[in-house]
């Protein structure tokens, strides 16, 4: 039987060992949380020298940090309330126009897509225009296209203002087609066209109604050749209202016949975009993903020391183009030497367009 000395001697020993135990224990749980925090394994008890693990030793996490994931890029500018509010005009009639702010904002720079200027020189663009004609084709093609494709929709189209805002989110950039007297056109609903045959203040009242019905757009899209178009007279005070509202203007024409509109916007200061190159053409081999590949070939064979080529196709919205589109975008990535943009990557903006674009802050250019 243990004498009191013997019992007092474990009891001392037994203590030395639990607060032993204490102290490693504390040092585990401190470790674990430690690793858990940093988002690492926790180091395990005794483990040996990596020299001497085994297999299952080597298939352990390294302990490495966690980097966080590449952020995806913002494809619009993060406008105020303020900046927002500074491009719209009241009339008093109570339309909401587009207008270059009071700070210098202009909105076909102010709602257009972003992307990388530093990226592959040689641009593709791609332009779904007169979406709104048919409800579930438009959502398709809002939801179910590539963000860099950009989309013009018709002003008549019912609740635009719900479906300009769905097509930001889903990263579109968008633009209103221009209402043109057109027979072989969709027809507009609710909305007067411009005609030769009307009078300036009555086509200006036209252009502005259909400025009205959405806001957040890039500009208009026009489709030539035609009547409108090919009339200088006509033609040129809706460029000037465009240009001078902060718009810019894209010409959809597959003829050569653009100078009365191209030489507008150069005088009266418009950002210009166009394009010949009809992807839906039914008679186009392979269809629009041939025309795609077709266009991306052209555009990839500049040489070194040339400037690089860049162009867009235009399509309408119908589910077997949407489809089209869909798939090749699927497929494997664009040359290096190729980049998908929006259409404002397509942009000329020549003497005085520029002349308005330096005329705002620094941090408000393309």
């Amino acid at each position: 039987m243990a004498t009191t000395g013997q019992k007092a001697g474990l009891i001392r020993a037994l203590s030395g060992v639990t607060a032993a135990y204490a102290v490693v224990l504390l040092l585990v749980v401190v470790s674990a949380l430690l690793a858990f925090a940093l988002n690492v394994a926790p180091p395990e008890a005794a483990e040996a020298p990596p020299a001497a693990a085994g297999p299952e030793a080597a298939q352990r996490p390294s302990g490495a940090l966690k980097l966080p994931p590449k952020a995806e890029p913002v494809p619009f500018r993060a406008l105020s309330p303020a900046e927002l509010t500074g491009m719209i005009d009241v009339t008093s009639e109570g339309l909401r126009l587009p207008r270059i702010s009071a700070d210098g904002w202009m909105p076909w720079i102010a709602y257009s897509r972003r992307f990388d200027p530093a990226g592959p020189p040689a641009r593709l663009g791609l332009l779904m225009m007169n979406v709104g004609a048919d409800e579930p084709l438009m959502q398709r093609a809002i939801d179910d296209l590539p963000g860099e494709v950009s989309l013009a929709f018709l002003p008549g189209t019912p609740d635009l203002p719900r479906w300009l805002g769905r097509a930001r989110e889903r990263g579109h950039e968008t633009y209103l087609m221009l209402p043109l007297e057109d027979p072989s056109g969709p027809a507009e609903r609710g909305l007067k066209t411009i005609e030769t045959s009307a009078d300036t203040a009555e086509n200006l009242r036209r252009l502005r109604a259909a400025m009205a019905r959405g806001e957040a757009y890039v500009g208009f899209v026009v489709r030539s050749p035609g009547p409108v178009p090919q009339s200088e007279a006509t033609l040129r005070p809706l460029i000037k209202e465009i240009a001078d509202r902060g718009l810019a203007v894209v010409e959809v024409n597959p003829t050569a016949d653009t100078a009365v509109l191209h030489r507008l916007t150069v005088e009266l200061g418009a950002g210009y975009a166009r394009s010949a190159s009809v992807l839906d053409y039914k008679l186009a081999g392979n269809g629009v993903a041939g025309s795609l590949d077709r266009l991306v070939a052209w555009i990839g064979e500049s040489t070194a020391g040339q400037t690089r080529r860049h162009a867009f196709g235009v399509a309408q919205p119908d589910s077997e183009t949407i489809d089209a589109i869909v798939a090749w975008h699927k497929r494997p990535a664009l040359p290096k030497t190729v980049s998908l943009v929006p259409i404002i990557g397509h942009f000329e903006c020549r003497e005085a367009c520029m002349t308005r674009v330096n005329a705002q802050p620094a941090q408000l250019r393309p």
